[in-house]
């Protein structure tokens, strides 16, 4: 199981699926934190990516990396 899901160039519709099942697969592998690789573009995804992390089940906290390991083109996922 990686620790990294890469969700760039992926459609709007695909996202929440994709991120639902991740989680779910993160969690049942025992991972406690994720990199959620999203990029920048216009913000959608992102915006999807946390949206449905701060109101997941299985999400304890999200947060935004450091410039140099991505900044707000990725969001690390704390899991419970």
């Amino acid at each position: 199981m990686s620790m990294e899901l890469d969700l760039r160039g992926k459609r709007a519709d695909e996202v929440e699926v994709l991120l639902d099942n991740y989680l779910n697969d993160a969690a049942v592998s025992n991972l406690k934190r994720v990199r959620i690789v999203h990029g920048y573009g216009t913000g959608t995804v992102r915006s999807m990516v946390r949206d449905l992390a701060s109101h997941h089940p299985l999400v304890k906290n999200f947060e935004t990396v450091p410039a140099g390991e991505g900044g707000d083109g990725v969001t690390v996922i704390n899991l419970r």
